[in-house]
């Protein structure tokens, strides 16, 4: 008997319908027989939208327009269902355990430990700015990610390499500006970064928004490392700088790439270094390496591993600067800081930064791209982790909402998630962002009312800090060298290398875009060749097998079985003339183009098709003129294992015209049998 318009084959009846009535059934079934049956069992919609109230007839359906309680309440369902996924903080604050709380809190306060001087920092020695900015990007947007964020460890804040590029195109800037006083180089900075915030918000929002957050899948882990440690060198050649005093000289001679800046070291290091700044920075990082290492070995006593070795360093040292009055010895000290620069705290971003926006838009995509991988990283760790699972496009809008707020507090710089701040988040404690929350909300008052008591935090003290944080991205750079070298991967070896060398000769920007490219490249070779093996009969038997994997096969004489392991389209079928000439020509193996043909020139060819999925137009055209071109050197062409898709397509293409309905066999074996008999 056949199906009514709009009701689904019996299969998936049983899967979706738990159960029919059997009045409405039979009561049906005289107009179903005549085929009068207008109004489908279920409609497909109101399955989707789990409305269906199965067992009721159509006609004791209540009137339209009239909602019953069921279909209120399962539309409420759905809207919260909906609302959950978007703004995932409305799934955990309701529900919301006391048991977190104290998991939360004290990972809160051992990130904002962590954040102030950490952001402090990165504003000043990294980004070129005032330490206010640092500090704004590491409590606003987390605040914003919190509600929006799926990962429950990840803390958005200010990061190293990001506020680098950030402070990058602020020098760029300034150096571009011929004559401008102090608060004129304040305010093209805090316009720059305040730019690049917000195109860096506005990326991200509309990948996410697009659902592009496969992206981390695209680069390939050689080139981030080759990446990170050129950042590494890049912050550790910026920061040596203030470590010895040579600032002034640096503004003087002003070295631009990172290699100039190498060369100015080695030049003037061992003349002009400035000694009592020199004591206090080395001093200080010396007691950081001291005290971490320190605290490696108390790793399960707990008061001891949680202890903020950088926020005690940053105490002391404010304190001492204080009480010697080291800023009169020569050594450059924090001084005031203002926390508002413009007349409003928030302001439109793009009021003062519109002129920016252009040449800024190459270091945001940059910043967007590199963030996003670092979060997604950090996120999916820690997924693995707790046990639950994250949506890198639902990330992607909330860090891109997160920057967006961001932008609107003038000079807030780019926020990411961190891998290391994560995972310490996970480790003290963090089981829901409200460790994010409450790790902003101590960041926000250290803004206001802590950095009044910063004035004598020694400068050179924050590049030491900052130093701490290289030491570790140089960490890993020995295991991958000696893993490639190992396992003989030298593509990835020159990825490697070929993005560090140019982010150090000339700079981050073209270091990673040149190496993007060539990833992209590859990327589209390896997938512009088709995936195709040379068939051969096994000894002894009546199956057939790959000539590379089994060296035993039977190889017949004139005739290349060649099975296509993909689905075609477009990319990969362009090059298709091309692999099976050298397959003709050359086997399997490897070969110059050069060295002489190992195999005759086929007389037949066989198509083993059973992987062939899909196959869209392109794809057919480009086939059907491969077998025309075949067809007119004398070559007998056979296709085998064809699926229904792709058949249909070859016959609206008239590649069964071309090659004739005998052409086609079910399995390879009758092939081979009607070869044979001709």
């Amino acid at each position: 008997m056949s199906m009514p318009s709009g009701s689904r084959p019996y299969g998936g009846a049983t899967s979706r319908f738990n159960s029919l009535s059997t009045t409405t059934s039979i009561s049906s079934l005289p107009g179903m027989v005549a085929g009068q049956e207008r109004m489908p069992l279920v409609n497909q919609g109101d399955v989707e939208a789990g409305q269906t109230q199965y067992g009721s007839s159509p006609s004791l359906r209540p009137a339209s327009g009239i909602e019953t309680p069921k279909d209120t309440s399962s539309r409420n369902s759905m809207l919260v269902k909906r609302v959950r996924y978007y703004v995932p903080s409305t799934a955990w604050i309701p529900n919301y355990s006391a048991s977190l709380l104290g998991g939360d809190v004290l990972a809160g306060v051992t990130l904002a430990a962590m954040l102030i001087p950490q952001s402090v920092s990165y504003g000043t020695a990294l980004a070129k700015l005032s330490p206010a900015t640092g500090l704004f990007a590491a409590a606003i947007p987390p605040i914003m990610y919190s509600f929006l964020g799926t990962s429950r460890q990840l803390n958005v804040a200010p990061e190293a390499a990001l506020s680098l590029l950030v402070g990058q195109a602020v020098s760029d800037y300034r150096r571009g500006a011929h004559r401008y006083s102090p608060e004129d180089a304040d305010a093209i900075g805090i316009a720059v970064s305040t730019a690049i915030t917000f195109q860096v918000g506005l990326f991200a929002s509309m990948l996410g928004f697009f659902r592009l957050g496969f992206l981390d899948v695209v680069l390939s882990r050689a080139l981030l490392r080759g990446f990170v440690t050129a950042v590494a060198v890049v912050i550790a050649v910026e920061q040596l700088i203030p470590m010895f005093g040579l600032v002034a000289l640096e503004n003087k001679l002003n070295p631009e790439s990172t290699l100039d800046k190498i060369i100015f070291l080695l030049e003037f290091v061992w003349t002009d270094y400035h000694k009592p700044t020199m004591l206090v920075s080395f001093g200080a990082l010396l007691v950081l390496i001291f005290m971490r290492t320190f605290k490696g070995y108390f790793r399960h006593t707990w008061w001891i591993y949680r202890l903020p070795e950088v926020l005690i360093v940053v105490v002391l040292s404010t304190i001492i600067s204080g009480s010697l009055r080291w800023d009169q010895d020569g050594i450059d000290i924090l001084g005031s800081v203002p926390i508002k620069s413009n007349d409003h705290f928030f302001s439109f971003p793009l009021k003062q930064s519109l002129r920016y926006v252009r040449g800024t838009t190459s270091t945001a995509v940059l910043i967007t791209i590199m963030g996003f991988l670092d979060s997604t990283v950090a996120a999916k760790q820690n997924a693995d982790r707790f046990g639950y699972a994250i949506s890198p496009n639902r990330e992607l809008v909330a860090l891109g909402a997160a920057n967006l707020l961001g932008s609107f507090v003038p000079g807030t710089l780019p926020a990411f998630g961190s891998i290391v701040r994560s995972k310490i988040n996970g480790d003290v404690g963090a089981r829901t962002q409200l460790a994010s929350l409450v790790a902003a909300g101590i960041t926000l008052l250290a803004t206001f009312f802590l950095l009044p008591y910063l004035y004598f935090l020694p400068r050179c003290v924050l590049a030491s800090i900052i130093c701490l944080f290289v030491i570790s991205l140089f960490g890993e750079v020995p295991h991958d060298l000696v893993y490639y070298w190992r396992i003989g991967a030298w593509s990835d070896l020159a990825m490697m290398s070929l993005t560090f060398a140019l982010s150090v000769i000339w700079n981050i920007e073209i270091g990673i875009v040149v190496s993007l490219i060539i990833s992209l490249l590859l990327v589209i070779k390896r997938s512009s060749q088709t995936r195709m093996i040379i068939l051969g009969r096994i000894p002894g038997t009546d199956k057939w097998g790959p000539i590379a994997d089994n060296p035993g096969a039977e190889d017949v004489p004139g005739i290349l079985i060649v099975r296509i392991r993909e689905s075609l389209d477009f990319a990969n079928t362009a090059q298709l003339k091309e692999r099976l000439r050298r397959l003709e020509l050359y086997g399997p193996e490897r070969t110059h183009p050069s060295e002489e043909p190992s195999r005759q020139p086929a007389s037949t060819l066989v198509f083993h098709m059973a992987d062939v999925e899909t196959c869209d137009a392109s794809a057919v055209q480009i086939f059907h003129e491969l077998l025309a071109t075949y067809q007119k050197r004398g070559v007998e062409l056979f296709v085998t294992h064809l699926r229904s898709g792709p058949r249909e397509m070859f016959e609206r293409a008239g590649i069964e015209e071309l090659l004739g309905s005998e052409a086609f066999f079910d399995t390879l074996g009758d092939a081979m049998t009607s070869i044979g008999q001709r």
